[in-house]
């Protein structure tokens, strides 16, 4: 059977997936979404935006600083 065009990227785009979480992870996050009354899914989901935007940020800093400070060797490399 051949699911619609519309529905198949839905489905795409809301990929489930399964955290193994330990009893005390299990509690904070219920215990966090409880008190901010929000699911513990889009507490879940905010803390991994922030890890990968952070992660993503951080990675750029340190590239651009390698490429700042090993300019010339980088420089002389590109020549040979």
């Amino acid at each position: 059977m051949n699911t619609p065009a519309p529905l198949r990227a839905q489905q795409d785009a809301q990929a489930g997936t399964t955290l193994r979480l330990t009893p005390e992870e299990t509690e904070a996050l219920r215990e966090t979404a409880r008190r901010e009354r929000r699911s513990m899914q889009e507490v879940a989901r905010e803390a991994i935006a922030a890890y990968v935007s952070s992660r993503t940020r951080r990675r750029e800093e340190h590239l651009a600083r390698i490429v700042a400070e090993d300019a010339e060797l980088l420089r002389r490399l590109g020549n040979m």
